[in-house]
């Protein structure tokens, strides 16, 4: 593996792995997307029948979540 390349791989490990206290402006934006998917949430909760379907939309919802905060908190 060539330097450079390297170097950017762990440039990008110290941003996967480094807490990322919320900077001006980002708690508002978390809050915005956990209350959509919430919302989103409890809706397929009252439209889709209790079942594996239902489990695996809920658990994706929730990593959907995690991934646009990281998002958030790793490229803001």
């Amino acid at each position: 593996m060539d330097d450079k390349v390297k170097k950017k791989i762990l440039e990008e490990l110290t941003t996967r792995f480094t807490y990322h206290k919320p900077e001006k402006g980002q708690s508002e934006k978390y809050e915005v997307i956990r209350a959509t998917a919430l919302n989103f949430a409890k809706d397929l909760v009252e439209k889709v029948p209790d079942c594996m379907e239902l489990s695996n939309a809920l658990n994706r919802l929730e990593e959907v979540v995690m991934w646009a905060n990281a998002g958030i908190a790793r490229r803001s």
